[in-house]
């Protein structure tokens, strides 16, 4: 009986060190990440805009659509098809 008291003796402190460790090691990780937020924050990265080639596109109805609409989706075409899409016509609907 003497072993199985020592053995069970051995196994409750030796889990409580490594509890106790990896709660340390949790808030130590913690204040580190809180440490590096405050003084050495992510830089903002600007990235370059592309600007894409302009393309003719007829005028919009009188109470439609404004240019900066229009420039949107011209862009927006000439990104998604790679330069190889046209608008030929847009409508509100």
């Amino acid at each position: 009986m003497e072993n199985l008291e020592t053995g069970l003796l051995l196994m409750v402190v030796g889990m409580t060190t490594v509890f106790a460790i990896l709660l340390i090691v949790i808030n130590l990780g913690k204040g580190l990440i809180v440490l590096v937020n405050k003084y050495a924050p992510e830089e903002i990265i600007v990235k370059k805009q592309v600007t894409p080639q302009r393309q003719a596109v007829p005028a919009s109805p009188a109470g439609g659509i404004t240019n900066q609409t229009t420039a949107a989706i011209v862009s927006a075409v000439s990104v998604v098809t790679g330069g190889q899409g046209k608008v030929v016509k847009i409508e509100k609907l």
